[in-house]
């Protein structure tokens, strides 16, 4: 199959790479020169595991190539996928189709023969229908059929996502646009991993379905890690608890900061504004918005109760920013709510984040940035684990605390046990969901 990727962010990349490494002739399109020039000398603009090895080979191979040409693209492609970027808009919430419906047009333009066009981006339930409209007003001879292929990829973890999905899916109208998809996850459908064939409609609302309620399960436990913490209970166990039982699961369920990243803090606030037009409030999904920026501003008062009261004159070490590991995104992380607060309130910070840096200078400005934990933790009043990095999981907790002009930990992704601290020698601790103590 002849596919063109409109867009190269981080959906459009790693599925065109993706896509090539199935045998696909792939051509990824943005109208980013800059960005297209780095790909083709096999820069990656972004940080994903394996991504740079993968594009190699099947640059290599002649099957990925990269251009700013759209019409080029397009034209004698079986499939044109659209993934370009969906942000919220300022000031109503709504998912921004700006992107969407300009590249949409520019496809009704540049069609030379029947093709299937495919939103790969996350889009609110009847864009589908609108993207059709948009592509016969600019071409009415075009023969075409549109598609909903939502993608469910995990930073840091989507290659594997793309290559073992725990499903696909696919909407469509046609059999020959069922046909074309088909072919193009062939070797998918060969290995028997499900794919889901649906309307447009239901294949939109999948996707922001599961994304809030994945939100929704992240957002349960940290409020009863809160309750945890007022009756003395321990979340860990309360989660290992709960998840064992099969209508629950263990995913999802670790206690932390709150979530963010770039998918489910626009898909919520896009769910809510579909319900609110559609006279259905989805009132979980806006009662988990609202917990999840409680959750993000209770993290900064444990914090300043660790400080007895006070950021002012403080030096305290973050270790992470991402919202996540294994990825260099700051959407909406919640480091962009603590930090600022500590900055604020008038203390020193310093940051370690394998791959933050590069956004994380724009977007944090006040920090000092460092390499090593170690050498931030020195003389510092105050050590907060931010994002579990694996190499934020083995530290010498004993050489910190020692370095530390006052040896405090802030350990909100219960990385460490309350025991680990303290026989480490930390003064006072706080975790999330669990007992802290002060010595």
């Amino acid at each position: 199959m002849r596919i063109a990727m409109i867009g190269t962010g981080y959906v459009g990349l790693v599925s065109g790479v993706c896509f090539s490494d199935f045998g696909h002739d792939v051509v990824c399109v943005d109208k980013s020169e800059g960005k297209i020039a780095r790909l083709e000398r096999g820069e990656i603009p972004i940080y994903e595991p394996g991504l740079d090895l993968l594009l190699t080979r099947n640059v290599e191979a002649g099957r990925l190539s990269f251009t700013t040409d759209l019409t080029g693209a397009v034209d004698g492609a079986d499939a044109v996928f659209i993934a370009v970027g969906t942000p919220t808009r300022r000031g109503d919430g709504h998912a921004d189709l700006t992107y969407v419906m300009a590249a949409a047009e520019e496809i009704g333009r540049a069609l030379t023969g029947y093709a299937v066009i495919v939103t790969k981006s996350t889009v609110p339930v009847g864009t589908n229908r609108k993207v059709r409209e948009a592509v016969a007003a600019a071409a009415p001879e075009a023969e075409f059929d549109v598609a909903s292929n939502p993608e469910f990829l995990r930073e840091g973890a989507a290659i594997d996502d793309f290559m073992r999905p725990d499903r696909v899916v696919v909407g469509v109208e046609t059999p020959r646009a069922a046909e074309v998809m088909e072919a193009i996850y062939r070797p998918l459908y060969l290995r028997d991993f499900p794919i889901v064939t649906t309307n447009l409609e239901s294949a939109e609302m999948i996707k922001y379905a599961a994304n809030a309620f994945l939100a929704t399960k992240i957002t349960f436990i940290n409020e009863i890690a809160a309750l945890c913490e007022r009756v003395g209970a321990d979340i860990k166990q309360v989660s290992k608890g709960i998840g064992m039982d099969g209508r629950i699961g263990n995913k999802f369920l670790h206690a932390g900061p709150g979530y963010g990243g770039s998918c489910f803090p626009k898909d919520t606030s896009a769910l809510a504004r579909i319900g609110q037009d559609h006279a259905m409030p989805m009132r979980i999904t806006e009662t988990v918005m609202q917990v999840n920026e409680g959750t993000k501003a209770r993290m900064v008062e444990k914090l300043r109760d660790l400080c007895d009261g006070s950021f002012n004159g403080r030096t305290v070490a973050v270790l992470g920013v991402t919202f996540k590991p294994n990825t260099d995104d700051m959407r909406e992380a919640p480091s962009l709510t603590i930090v600022p607060a500590l900055v604020g309130g008038g203390a020193r910070v310093r940051v370690v984040d394998p791959q933050g840096r590069r956004e994380g200078e724009a977007l944090l400005p006040g920090v000092a940035w460092h390499d090593d934990p170690y050498e931030a933790a020195q003389d510092a009043d105050l050590l907060v684990v931010l994002t579990e990095w694996n190499e934020f999981r083995a530290l010498d907790l004993g050489r910190i605390a020692s370095a530390m002009a006052t040896p405090r930990l802030a350990d909100l992704r219960n990385v460490y046990s309350p025991e680990d601290a303290a026989s480490a020698g930390f003064r006072s601790a706080t975790f999330v969901g669990r007992a802290g103590f002060e010595a």
